[in-house]
């Protein structure tokens, strides 16, 4: 039974991961924004806001059977597993993975030149995601990378070295972590079944077993905090671990079941240390809106309308977040265009990328990060260090401005299929008169004129390419 088991469920995860309208995991956005009033943070969100596109890295056990991360050993209605096995040797099945998961290869210094060619700024790498099993050395728990097969291989602290390549090549570090931790008997009680992705026991009459959790939860934050060099994000997920107080009618319209119980885990407490250690650290504490939101982060969607508050689209460069065999990835064209686009509309562009359980990135991921950046090589200058202006979008035409206002930038997407044109027009954010407009990708003036309020611009022959961005003084 366990050979076909193990060779149905990769394909079975990949399915239900495609089809994300009907996953009951995709994060909502806060309806409410609150700006830090540290000046240490304040200064840290304008750095992070002129970043614009990042990384961000799910590995974990999940990735040795190349299925769904972390979510297939929770019982909710939305997730299938295979019925001819019980859900709690299917539990065992994925937490055995621990024993297996050995990635010789591990090369984050592959992944960090993947994301610099294709032009990110910023990472963010699951230091733990729900399943509870480290991607560090953490002194509060045996489940980690750092105490299995690859215990002894000079890399086995495996945040430390992602960290540190990422860092040498210049980006943003960011230490994702999962508040819940269902591996943990602090948070999944084996006394009682594990109904779905909340704590299994009423926190009200185990007090001292919350606490115990929350202990541990801090306590491995200020690891990531203390040993683990400079960090300038930490990107909490698990929106549903919260004061029961934040729970509100948004909260409640996601359609996930709500303990009669608060999830507290102290999260002022938390800020205090972790700031400490890192003074001016953003903390997004995801979905809870308040102090440590610092910024938003809506999944696999844009928003529809310009924001004026700090944001980011998490999305997926495939259809999953962690590997999964012969996933399907978006094109060059289509995350450029979703790039301009949330730029255009204030907030920054988190690409998901997954490696395999070798510690090496697919090659096709290289390979669409590559023909990203062949864009973002010549155009970035419409996109990073920009912030937004009114008139932001004009039919195939989103706009940026630089942070000093002076000049503007025009992004025209091209459709799938369409050619450069030699005139395009768009309305709104007329240039200067007598100034000049800079085709981006050559450097070279070209040629145009106003007419009726509408900008003509004369192009000469040009490659063909996923945007034509141009830089004009606005009148």
């Amino acid at each position: 039974m366990k050979t076909p088991f193990k060779f149905f469920l990769p394909l079975l995860f990949v399915v239900t991961f495609a089809n994300a309208q009907e996953r009951n995991d995709i994060m909502q956005q806060s309806a409410t924004y609150e700006w830090p009033k540290d000046p240490l943070i304040k200064e840290k969100l304008d750095q992070w806001q002129d970043k614009k596109f990042g990384m961000i890295i799910h590995w974990g056990l999940y990735a040795v059977p190349g299925i769904i991360e972390s979510w297939s050993i929770c019982s909710e209605d939305w997730i299938e597993r295979d019925s001819t096995i019980s859900y709690e040797n299917y539990k065992k099945w994925y937490w055995d993975f621990s024993k297996q998961f050995n990635p010789t290869k591990f090369n984050p210094e592959q992944w960090s030149a993947a994301g610099k060619n294709a032009g990110m700024k910023y990472l963010v790498f699951t230091t733990k995601h729900h399943d509870g099993f480290a991607m560090f050395d953490t002194k509060q728990s045996d489940f980690s990378i750092a105490k299995g097969p690859f215990a002894n291989n000079p890399k086995a602290d495996v945040a430390k070295y992602v960290f540190d390549a990422f860092r040498k090549d210049g980006f943003m570090i960011g230490a994702y972590f999962s508040k819940p931790d269902w591996h943990s008997q602090y948070y999944w009680w084996q006394k009682y079944a594990t109904a779905d992705r909340n704590n299994n026991y009423d926190i009200r009459k185990y007090p001292w077993r919350w606490n115990k959790f929350k202990d541990f939860t801090y306590n491995q934050i200020g690891e990531l905090m203390n040993n683990y060099g400079s960090v300038d994000i930490l990107w909490l997920d698990g929106g549903w671990v919260r004061p029961l107080e934040t729970v509100n009618e948004e909260v409640l319209s996601w359609g996930a079941n709500i303990p009669k119980w608060s999830q507290d885990i102290d999260m002022p407490k938390i800020a205090n240390m972790a700031r400490k250690a890192q003074p001016g650290l953003l903390m997004v504490d995801r979905t809870v809106h308040g102090p440590y939101e610092n910024y938003q982060t809506p999944e696999q969607r844009i928003p529809e309308k310009q924001l004026d508050y700090p944001w980011e689209s998490c999305m997926t460069l495939g259809g999953a977040w962690g590997f999964v065999p012969n996933d399907q990835y978006k094109s060059s064209t289509e995350v450029v265009h979703k790039l301009v686009e949330i730029v255009a509309k204030g907030g920054s562009l988190l690409l998901g990328v997954g490696p395999k359980p070798d510690g090496t990135l697919p090659d096709e991921v290289t390979k669409q990060l590559n023909e990203i950046g062949k864009w973002t090589s010549t155009n970035g200058k419409a996109i990073y260090g920009t912030r937004i202006t009114k008139d932001y979008h004009n039919e195939q035409t989103w706009f940026t401005q630089s942070k000093d206002a002076k000049k503007i930038f025009a992004i025209y997407c091209l459709k799938s299929n369409e050619s450069a044109p030699t005139v395009l027009k768009w309305k709104g954010n007329t240039p200067k008169k007598g100034g000049d407009i800079i085709l981006l990708s050559t450097g070279k003036k070209v040629k145009w004129q106003n007419v009726n309020g509408e900008t003509i611009v004369s192009l000469p022959k040009v490659n063909p390419t996923a945007a034509l961005a141009f830089e004009f003084t606005p009148q």
